[in-house]
């Protein structure tokens, strides 16, 4: 009785902490978010004289989320972004797809080499490789346009690889070899057997990658400073200034610019979640 009722309080305190955590967890991503809302709907002047706590004296304060979307030029950017996502998407899981298929399926002297190469780029952090990137753009002519972002998104990385390797470890080499014994050449079967049974994890990825795309400001400003070119994250500049910034139109601006990639993962995500556990687990 003694070791059971010991046991019923050591499972207590290990659900006591564990919904401490989470509960932190859910502040620290929350809060934040909640205090960009409040700042939204509030005046400049308001927002300089309360805390940033304080509730909004007015719920119904609009007018920084009408001049965030023109001043910030929201649909230019959505457009732009809208490009970046579906091109980018579509070379990934392309490139992806194929790299995966060469590593997994065929055995040749460099494959180790390729492999560890894949890891070394999660080693080596991105910015120290960042001006010799610049200037291999620029030297290419692609500079201030949409191809530079382009070019830097649709390369695979070392996630990519894993999970469509994963996938493929499901698929029997059988269905190669049947291919092959009927005249299929190597490129057939990637693309009428491969590519269709990996479009799980292309969709998963492929959701992944958008929320990237449409959460990074860095590339996007670094390579695009162009005002036509402008993005969701890069129309958020039009409100910092050096000498002074409108803090109410950027708060309502980082509402907007929020809302289409988080309502893309609310509507994906149990795709997200799927796909990574199909791949987690072999058959």
């Amino acid at each position: 009785m003694e070791v059971t009722f010991t046991e019923s309080k050591r499972q207590l305190l290990s659900n006591v902490l564990y919904y401490i955590f989470f509960i932190a967890m859910c502040l620290i991503v929350f809060i934040p978010v909640l205090l960009v809302v409040f700042g939204s709907l509030k005046t400049n002047a308001e927002l300089g004289a309360t805390s940033p706590f304080s509730l909004p004296s007015n719920f119904f304060h609009f007018e920084n989320f009408v001049k965030a979307f023109n001043e910030g030029h929201i649909l230019l950017g959505l457009r732009n972004t809208l490009v970046l996502v579906v091109v980018s998407m579509a070379g990934n899981a392309l490139l992806g797809t194929m790299t995966a298929f060469v590593l997994n399926r065929f055995d040749f002297k460099l494959k180790k080499v390729v492999l560890l190469l894949f890891m070394a780029s999660m080693i080596i952090p991105t910015y120290t490789t960042e001006i010799a990137r610049f200037q291999l753009i620029h030297a290419m002519g692609l500079y201030n346009s949409l191809g530079a972002p382009l070019l830097i998104y649709v390369g695979t990385d070392i996630m990519q690889i894993y999970i469509y390797i994963q996938f493929l470890e499901k698929i029997s080499n059988q269905l190669d070899e049947s291919a092959t014994m009927d005249g299929a050449s190597y490129f057939r079967i990637f693309r009428s057997i491969i590519f269709p049974l990996l479009l799980p994890a292309t969709a998963t990825l492929g959701i992944l990658k958008s929320v990237t795309i449409m959460n990074d400001i860095y590339v996007q400003n670094l390579y695009m400073p162009k005002k036509e070119l402008a993005t969701l994250p890069t129309a958020l500049m039009a409100f910092v200034g050096q000498r002074s910034s409108d803090l109410v139109a950027l708060c309502a601006g980082i509402i907007l610019v929020l809302l289409p990639s988080m309502l893309f993962y609310i509507v994906f995500q149990r795709y997200i979640f799927r796909g990574l556990m199909d791949g987690a687990v072999k058959g």
